[in-house]
C-alpha cells in the first residue's frame, strides 16, 4: 500500500482523540476568538484578528492532516517474537562507548525519539529493520558513519 500511515494501537487512539479535540473544542475556541476580534473594530489593522485567522488555518490544516492519516492507517500488530526487528519491535542497541539504548520502531506519524519511538523511515529505523541480536548496523549521520550493535530484539 502506498502512503500508508503505520500506527500502534495507542498512536491510533491518540490521533483519534486529537481529532475529536480539534473538531469539538479548538474550532469553537478559535471561532470565539475570531468573533471577539471582529467586534474589536477595523479588521485591516487588527492584529488579534490576524492571529486568530492564522490559528484557524493551523487547526483546520491539522484536522485535514489527521483525517488523511486515519484514512490511510494500518495498525501495527504485535506478532510472535521471532527475533527479527520489524514495525512494532523494541530493539536494544549499543554504540561503542555509550550506554545501551532501547527504541520501538513505529511509523513516522508517531515517532518521538525523545520517548524512544523511532520512525521506520529514519536512517536508524531503516537500518534496524530486519536485524537480529548480534547484528551490527551502520547508520550514515552528518558526522559520518555510526555503528550500532543490536543486543536484543523483542
Amino acid at each position: 500500500m502506498e502512503n500508508v500511515t503505520y500506527l500502534t494501537k495507542s498512536g491510533l487512539k491518540n490521533l483519534e482523540e486529537e481529532l475529536v479535540h480539534l473538531t469539538t473544542v479548538r474550532r469553537a475556541e478559535v471561532a470565539d476568538r475570531l468573533h471577539q476580534a471582529q467586534e474589536d473594530g477595523d479588521l485591516i489593522e487588527n492584529a488579534e484578528y490576524e492571529a486568530a485567522k492564522n490559528e484557524q488555518s493551523f487547526v483546520e490544516g491539522r484536522i485535514v492532516e489527521i483525517r488523511t492519516m486515519l484514512s490511510r492507517a494500518a495498525v501495527i500488530k504485535k506478532g510472535k517474537n521471532d527475533g527479527v526487528a520489524k514495525l512494532g519491535s523494541t530493539v536494544v542497541v549499543k554504540e561503542k562507548k555509550s550506554e545501551k539504548e532501547s527504541y520501538v520502531i513505529v511509523g513516522a506519524a508517531e515517532a518521538d525519539p525523545s520517548q524512544g519511538l523511532i520512525s521506520n523511515e529514519s536512517p536508524l529505523g531503516q537500518a534496524l529493520l530486519g536485524s537480529k541480536a548480534g547484528d551490527k548496523v551502520v547508520v550514515t549521520a552528518p558526522a559520518g558513519e555510526v555503528v550500532f550493535q543490536v543486543t536484543k530484539v523483542k
